[in-house]
C-alpha cells in the first residue's frame, strides 16, 4: 500500500488554504493535483528548451523533438500499445473522441448504421457520436443501466448487432466511480464486426490497461486526470485502422506535400497531429507517468477502494445521506456520489467550501444518468493517491455543518 501522507507533501497546492482553511482537495475525478516533477517540468522547459518541434535544424528544437517524442514512447509503454507512431496527441479526451467520431466516422458510419453506447456516458462519449448520427442519419442504441449504475447486459444481442458499426462505452463512469466489465463488450462487438472505443478518461489514471490485452480498437485519455497538465489528451488506435482515417483537421506539420490544387499528407502520427501541439504539457506528462510507475497503480486503486469503503461506511452514518453507486467496491474506483436529502446540492457544496473541501456538484456532464435516476444532480468526492481518511474525515464533519445549518432553517 502506498503512503499517501508523504505523497502529499510531492503536491505544493495540499500545502495551501483555501478560504483561511487547510485545503482538502476531493474533486480529483475533474482534474487531479500535480507534483513538483511535473510543475518543475514545465518550468525547466520554458527555461532552458523552448523551441517549436519536428521543423528547426538547430538544438533547442531538436532537443523538444527529442523530449517530445520520449512522451509518446513512454504512453507507448504506459498502455501497453504495439509502437509509438499510434499514438496520437489531442488537447484532452473530448478531442480524441471527437477525432474518432469525425475521421473514422465519416468515413465508416451511414444511413442506418447504429451507435452504441450506454446510459452512464460522459457527455464527451455521448454528444460527439449524436451530431455524427445526425450527419449520416445513423442510429444511437443505449445500453441500459441498473439501479445501482450497473450495466444491465440481459439485452445485449440485441442492442449489439450486425447493424451495429462502433461500441463506445467508458472505463469507469465519472458520476458513480463504476467500472464497467468491458471485456464481454469487447468480445461482442467484434463478433458483429464492430469497432470498440474504451473512454479512458477516468480508467487510465487508476486501473492498469493493456490495451492489447483488452483488444480494443480505440482508446482515449486526458493528462490533466492523472497528475498531468491540462491541454493535453491521447488517442490510442489500431495501426491499420488509423492508416485508413483521413485527417480531421489540415494545416502545418500534418503535410507530405503541399500545391495550389491538392496536398498529400503525412506517415502517423503526424497526419493525425496538425499545427504546434502543447509542448510543455506533453513533455511534462512524461514526468506524470513516472510518478505513476513508481508509485504503481495497482497500489493506487487499492489505495483508493480502501478510501471509497470508509467513506460510503461514514456517509452510511449519516442520517439523510443518499448514495449512489455499486456495492462490489473491487467494481467502482475513488468516487463516490450523495444527496444530502432536502439539502440542494449546490449548497452543500457552497458550505463546504467555506470549510477549506473542494468536492464537485451539478449533473457532471452526466444529464442522460440524472434523469434516468430522476434527481437534477448531486454531490461527488472524489479520491486520488494523496487523499487520506482525514480528508473524509472533514468531508462528514463539513457535512454535519451541512444538516446542522438546514435544521436551523427548517426550525425557523
Amino acid at each position: 500500500m502506498l503512503d499517501a501522507y508523504r505523497l502529499k507533501t510531492d503536491f505544493p497546492i495540499l500545502q495551501t488554504n483555501m478560504n483561511g482553511k487547510s485545503l482538502v482537495f476531493l474533486d480529483s475525478a475533474a482534474s487531479s493535483q500535480k507534483p513538483f516533477q511535473v510543475i518543475d517540468a514545465l518550468d525547466k522547459y520554458y527555461k532552458e528548451e523552448n523551441a517549436n518541434i519536428h521543423r528547426g535544424v538547430y538544438y533547442l528544437s531538436q532537443k523538444a523533438t527529442e523530449l517530445f517524442e520520449r512522451t509518446r514512447i513512454k504512453i507507448s509503454e504506459f498502455i501497453g500499445a504495439k509502437c509509438a507512431k499510434v499514438i496520437i496527441f489531442t488537447r484532452n479526451t473530448t478531442e480524441s473522441i471527437n477525432l474518432v467520431a469525425q475521421s473514422w466516422g465519416r468515413q465508416n458510419i451511414n444511413r442506418g448504421d447504429v451507435i452504441v453506447l450506454t446510459e452512464l456516458e460522459h457527455h464527451s462519449n455521448i454528444v460527439p457520436w449524436q451530431m455524427l448520427a445526425q450527419e449520416k442519419g445513423a442510429v444511437i442504441k443505449y445500453i441500459p443501466i441498473n439501479p445501482d449504475s450497473s450495466l444491465d447486459t440481459t439485452n445485449i444481442n440485441e442492442i449489439i448487432d450486425y447493424r451495429t458499426k462502433i461500441v463506445a462505452v467508458s472505463q469507469m463512469s465519472n458520476v458513480t466511480g463504476t467500472i464497467h466489465d468491458i471485456k464481454p463488450l469487447i468480445a461482442k462487438a467484434h463478433s458483429v464486426g464492430a469497432l470498440f472505443l474504451l473512454d479512458g478518461a477516468q480508467g487510465a489514471c487508476h486501473i492498469e490497461t493493456n490495451v492489447r490485452e483488452l483488444d480494443v480498437d480505440f482508446y482515449a485519455f486526458s493528462a490533466h486526470k492523472m497528475l498531468g497538465p491540462t491541454g493535453v489528451g491521447v488517442l490510442y488506435g489500431k495501426e491499420e485502422i488509423l492508416e485508413k482515417m483521413p485527417p480531421w483537421m489540415g494545416g502545418g506539420d500534418m503535410i507530405s506535400d503541399v500545391s495550389l490544387d491538392k496536398s498529400t499528407y503525412a506517415d502517423l502520427p503526424a497526419r493525425l497531429e496538425a499545427g504546434t501541439p502543447h509542448i510543455s504539457g506533453v513533455i511534462a506528462f512524461r514526468h506524470a507517468i513516472e510518478y505513476l510507475e513508481k508509485v504503481g497503480l495497482e497500489n493506487i486503486h487499492q489505495h483508493e477502494v480502501a478510501l471509497t469503503e470508509y467513506a460510503l461506511e461514514r456517509l452510511d452514518s449519516l442520517n439523510g445521506i443518499t448514495l449512489y453507486g455499486v456495492n462490489d467496491l473491487q467494481k467502482r474506483g475513488g468516487v463516490v456520489s450523495f444527496n444530502v436529502n432536502g439539502v440542494h446540492a449546490h449548497d452543500v457544496g457552497s458550505i463546504l467550501d467555506e470549510e477549506g473541501i473542494a468536492i464537485r456538484v451539478g449533473h457532471h456532464c452526466a444529464q442522460p444518468f440524472m434523469k434516468k435516476m430522476k434527481i437534477a444532480g448531486t454531490c461527488r468526492a472524489s479520491f486520488y493517491l494523496y487523499n487520506t481518511k482525514e480528508d473524509i474525515d472533514a468531508l462528514i464533519n463539513g457535512l454535519l455543518q451541512v444538516k446542522e445549518i438546514f435544521a436551523r432553517v427548517v426550525k425557523r
